[in-house]
């Protein structure tokens, strides 16, 4: 019994050794394909991005176009792969055409990522090196690609959103506008000059020469708190020069308010105190 298990897995080991001979040079000519394909792939994606860019294609369009172009090259060669390997290109396409159901079904939500992606494409909501607010998250654009929206955030983080979510909710584009208002709310004590206060602070965006003369910018009172008249001021900026000015303007609010003689208030409180004891 021995003997006749040896000699059957010899036999077997011998079939199999066979047929590994008989494919190695298909094997081998499909690991030169293989090579050799993924080398051309990257040579011609990078001559195209450097077309593109030698042109001024948009970015997003840009990077959209060139991940799809790597997409459908990888499965071409997939494909010449396969067939070097000896299978049968009609029965891969039924297999494939199964796949593609089941692989669809199961990742209903990348394939509405990559419809969204077509749709930012085609629309421009945005474009990359625009700053966005989206889905509780801030920053600047980097990269638009077939599934995602990759956002640099203020402080050099990197966020990866599906664009579905992006195609089919709130996206609020900082950068869309070439200018920007500022809304500033300086709160003053009720004993304070308001007239000689709004002067000062019409004084300060003037003298600034990012501050835009069209539209002019204006201090009106905007409410009447607890402890303070609040003046809402209101100016214009380049978008280059927004964050830029609204710091300044700061700093330059509370010292000159200051040298006016302008006094900001602090939170207030009457305390009534009773004597309990009397009462007894």
């Amino acid at each position: 019994m021995e003997d006749i298990s040896m000699n059957g897995i010899g036999e077997l080991v011998s079939v199999f050794l066979d047929k590994v001979i008989s494919y190695l040079p298909s094997i081998i000519a499909a690991l030169v394909i293989l090579i050799l394909g993924l080398w051309v792939i990257k040579l011609i994606i990078g001559r195209l991005r450097k077309v593109m860019e030698k042109r001024e294609v948009d970015p997003g369009v840009r990077g959209f176009a060139l991940s799809i172009l790597g997409v459908v090259l990888k499965i071409l060669l997939f494909i010449v792969i396969i067939t070097k390997l000896g299978v049968e290109t009609t029965s891969f396409a039924a297999i494939l055409a199964a796949a593609g159901l089941a692989i669809g079904l199961a990742l209903q939500g990348s394939l509405s990522n990559f419809a969204g992606g077509v749709l930012i494409i085609i629309l421009k909501p945005y474009r990359v090196g625009d700053f966005i607010e989206a889905q509780g998250e801030s920053g600047s654009v980097t990269e638009i690609s077939i599934f995602y929206t990759i956002l640099t955030t203020p402080n050099n983080q990197r966020i990866v959103i599906p664009n579905g979510q992006l195609s089919n909710n709130k996206v609020t584009n900082y950068s869309y506008e070439p200018t920007r208002r500022n809304v500033m709310t300086v709160g003053i004590s009720y004993d304070s000059d308001i007239k000689k206060s709004r002067e000062v602070l019409l004084k300060i965006v003037n003298s600034d020469e990012r501050t835009l003369k069209d539209p002019a910018p204006v201090v009106f009172v905007g409410g009447l708190g607890d402890n303070s008249v609040d003046l809402s001021l209101r100016f214009w900026a380049n978008q280059a020069d927004y964050w830029g000015l609204h710091f300044d303007t700061i700093e330059k609010l509370k010292t000159e308010l200051e040298d006016a003689g302008v006094s900001f208030p602090f939170p207030q409180r009457d305390v009534h105190l009773y004597d309990m004891s009397k009462e007894k």
